[in-house]
């Protein structure tokens, strides 16, 4: 469990936190009471955790589906901004 503490807290004791973090423990940072940041001991060479293609397809099932038609509207209003991207259409072919 972490250790709430304020960001002037955090600032005005700074090097004893950081000798506390290195020991082990950890904090969640407020500003205004609200919380901003945790702060937590270093884990070198710990590998996130790999998902399965069924967790992977679980997490896509839940997106909102997309407008396709108004994909290509915001597509072709960008590109009358900054050019097409296209290679083989735009002006990388020249």
């Amino acid at each position: 469990m972490s250790q709430v503490i304020g960001q002037r807290e955090l600032r005005n004791d700074n090097a004893e936190i950081m000798r506390r973090v290195e020991a082990g423990e950890r904090f969640t940072v407020t500003r205004n009471g609200k919380p901003i940041a945790d702060i937590v001991p270093h884990q070198a060479g710990v590998a996130p955790k790999r998902r399965s293609l069924g967790e992977v397809q679980a997490v896509f099932r839940d997106l909102p589906p997309m407008d396709v038609e108004r994909w290509y509207r915001e597509r072709a209003a960008d590109d009358e901004v900054f050019g097409t991207d296209d290679p083989v259409d735009g002006a990388w072919s020249r």
